[in-house]
């Protein structure tokens, strides 16, 4: 294989270093020599291994499953918990302890332990960090050509896709709005709720964990004025069992054929789990580490299915909030300051200083208006527009190289995370890490199954290489950091 790079190593340009990005460059590092690869991150933040989700210094923002449950090795699943306690991250924040002793620390605190991981390889020019967004990636003659917004180019033998969530899209009904002073279309932004005074009443569209990440936030900055929230099911996410529970059920033995099927044994093992002393928690948590098995058992016509039907309460279920958060949110209803509904958007408007929103509650004809200070969307990324959003997926996309899968979940990968050109014949050196290969792999979205996927993808740059990269697979209990 030709090599495109000046040192004459083979070249790994990771596109994104986010958790997804940080955690492959990581066990390429430990797996590969520096005679053997050159390991580069494009990430136009100032630290790898935040991202969108572990970047955020709001304090109320706090991680959504227990430490022990977190971390960068899948066959060392405490690692990050046993970090907290010996960095003394939870004397600083007392806060982060839940009753049963499990530790919900802020998400910020996360992405400094990704950082400390990677920090001795970033030190020693193992890996190389570029602060840059990549802008274009072409097919070279012996592998690819990478450009950055500062006009760097770099060669490479392989490409990692592990670029960032799309931000949220703008719901056509809240268009006229857009530009408000009061709207907030990107809640992931730096203080995005900064000018949202104490009193002011706010309207959060959707009821997911950015919903309640944002009704945290708010109460944290001192807001006391009425908040009300819209689903299309008025579902929100719920919270943790208070006491733990073992994973319960079996969907992987002989995984359900239809999307109908899956449902039917899910409430009937739930009910089994309620006989038997325990909770649901359990059930959806057996769920998630059948959830390879299970999406491979279904068609693409039945994977549609699932994704259009059951998505929503999948998500609610599944994605649980912190139980930080989850106080605040009792707390604020039953002091009458929040609210959560049912509605459909139908129109906004600016009305003086105020965006006056009109909305139809389900099952309702009549339209509602309501008038509001502050608008925030928190409708979830909208990874139907990851090609528009990020120019460099945008030009692979243009030249046939990559597509969206088609269930509207990201990028279309085969099982071995190779991207899928527009002829579905898949590019060899072309991988897609994290979330966005959810289409081939199901559930790819909690931090588990991303680092565990993550140490795949670089498996698979490892087999490429013609190496034994058996060493990716026991990384993790003796490299503590």
């Amino acid at each position: 294989m030709n090599v495109l790079v000046r040192s004459g190593r083979p070249h790994v340009v990771i596109i994104g270093g986010g958790f997804s990005g940080a955690a492959v460059a990581l066990h390429l590092a430990h797996a590969h020599g520096p005679d053997d690869l050159e390991i580069t991150v494009i990430e136009p933040r100032s630290f790898l291994g935040g991202g969108v989700a572990y970047s955020s210094e709001e304090p109320a923002h706090r991680v959504n499953v227990p430490a022990t449950r977190m971390s960068m090795f899948s066959d060392d699943p405490d690692h990050f918990d046993r970090w907290l306690s010996a960095n003394g991250e939870l004397d600083r924040d007392r806060e982060a302890l839940w009753t049963n002793g499990d530790a919900y620390p802020r998400r910020r605190v996360f992405g400094r332990y990704v950082e400390a991981q990677l920090h001795p390889y970033l030190v020693s020019g193992r890996v190389r960090h570029v602060r840059a967004l990549a802008t274009r990636v072409e097919k070279a003659a012996a592998g690819w050509t990478v450009a950055t917004e500062h006009g760097g180019r770099l060669a490479a033998t392989f490409v990692v896709l592990a670029v960032t969530h799309p931000a949220p899209a703008v719901p056509q009904a809240l268009s006229d709005i857009a530009h408000a002073s009061g709207f907030v279309a990107n809640p992931y932004a730096p203080d995005a709720l900064a000018n949202i005074g104490a009193a002011a009443k706010v309207l959060i569209v959707g009821s997911g964990l950015t919903s309640a990440d944002m009704v945290a936030e708010l109460d944290r900055r001192g807001h006391s004025g009425d908040i009300l929230a819209i689903s299309r099911h008025g579902l929100r996410s719920r919270g943790h069992p208070a006491k733990r529970y073992e994973p319960f059920g079996d969907f992987a033995a002989d995984p359900a054929r239809t999307a109908l099927e899956l449902l039917r044994r899910v409430r009937a093992t739930v009910r089994a789990a309620s006989g038997s002393g325990g909770s649901w928690h359990s059930v959806l948590d057996r769920l998630r580490s059948d959830g390879l098995v299970i999406w491979s058992a279904l068609s693409p016509e039945e994977r549609y299915r699932l994704v259009r039907r059951l998505r929503v309460f999948w998500d609610v279920h599944r994605f649980r909030i912190a139980p930080q958060v989850e106080a605040v949110l009792e707390r604020r209803l039953s002091e009458g300051f929040f609210a959560n509904i049912a509605a459909s958007l139908v129109a906004a408007r600016r009305q003086g200083d105020l965006l006056a929103v009109s909305f139809r509650r389900r099952g309702q004809r009549e339209i509602e208006t309501l008038r509001f200070d502050a608008v925030i969307n928190t409708t979830g990324p909208a990874h139907r527009t990851i090609l528009e959003q990020n120019p460099a997926l945008r030009g692979l996309a243009d030249h046939g190289i990559l597509r969206l899968d088609r269930y509207g979940l990201g990028l279309e990968t085969n099982g071995a995370s190779r991207a899928i050109s527009s002829d579905g014949v898949p590019v060899a050196t072309l991988l897609v890490a994290g979330p966005l290969a959810r289409g081939a792999f199901g559930e790819l979205m909690g931090l588990p199954e991303v680092a565990c996927h993550a140490q795949a993808v670089a498996a698979e740059v490892g087999t490429m290489l013609g190496r034994n990269a058996a060493g990716i697979n026991g990384l993790g209990k003796a490299d503590q950091g």
